[in-house]
């Protein structure tokens, strides 16, 4: 599924309010479905469950999403572009790929203690919408890849595909994340965390 087409999909269920009053319902309602979906998993939530939890009639739901699944889908587009705006903006500063390798892997963590109800919706992604699965991790490893082809280019880490090395670390990002951000609602241990880095800048490191 490219961009393109995804976008023209996603849109097609999804009718985006324009007053501003409309937004903040808007809002209201994907709260709430982020509540429900991370509370109770996608195939158990409902509708209802969702306007109740927003404090919305069923009418008012309807007049800005078409189903459930389009509700769920776009809580998943929202949450592909507020993880890269958070690792983006704690990087942005940093001119060393292995420093900002560790700042953005803290940045993923501190994403997922704020928000670890709509971190669980990828849980169920993959059965709900396997194109959109498949979109979510493609698109961040392509944009991945090319930041560390960049670094490789100027020396900065070592010579590597980048392809695969930007799902070595988008996998290192996810598991770290989910066993204690996720499942504990903590960062990680204080020597896990150096376990970490160490593997990373040993990794990365550029040979002598």
């Amino acid at each position: 599924m490219s961009a393109i087409n995804l976008k023209e999909e996603l849109l097609e269920g999804v009718n985006k309010p324009k007053t501003a009053r409309g937004k903040a319902t808007f809002r209201r309602l994907l709260e709430a479905a982020e509540e429900v979906f991370g509370e109770k998993g996608y195939f158990e939530a409902s509708v209802t469950d969702i306007i109740t939890r927003a404090g919305v009639a069923q009418g008012t739901f309807y007049l800005y999403f078409r189903t459930k699944k389009d509700i769920f889908r776009h809580l998943i587009l929202h949450l592909h572009h507020e993880v890269r705006k958070n690792v983006q903006m704690a990087v942005a500063h940093l001119s060393d790929r292995i420093e900002a390798e560790k700042q953005g892997m803290l940045a993923f963590h501190r994403f997922i203690l704020k928000h670890r109800n709509l971190y669980r919706l990828l849980r169920d992604l993959e059965l709900v919408d396997e194109d959109l699965f498949k979109w979510y991790y493609k698109s961040f490893a392509e944009r991945y890849a090319k930041r560390l082809a960049e670094a490789i280019e100027k020396g900065e880490i070592r010579p590597a595909e980048p392809e695969a090395l930007a799902y070595c670390l988008i996998a290192i990002n996810i598991f770290t994340g989910m066993r204690w951000p996720l499942w504990e609602g903590k960062e990680v241990p204080a020597a896990a965390l150096n376990t970490i880095f160490d593997f990373l800048e040993n990794g990365l490191k550029p040979p002598v």
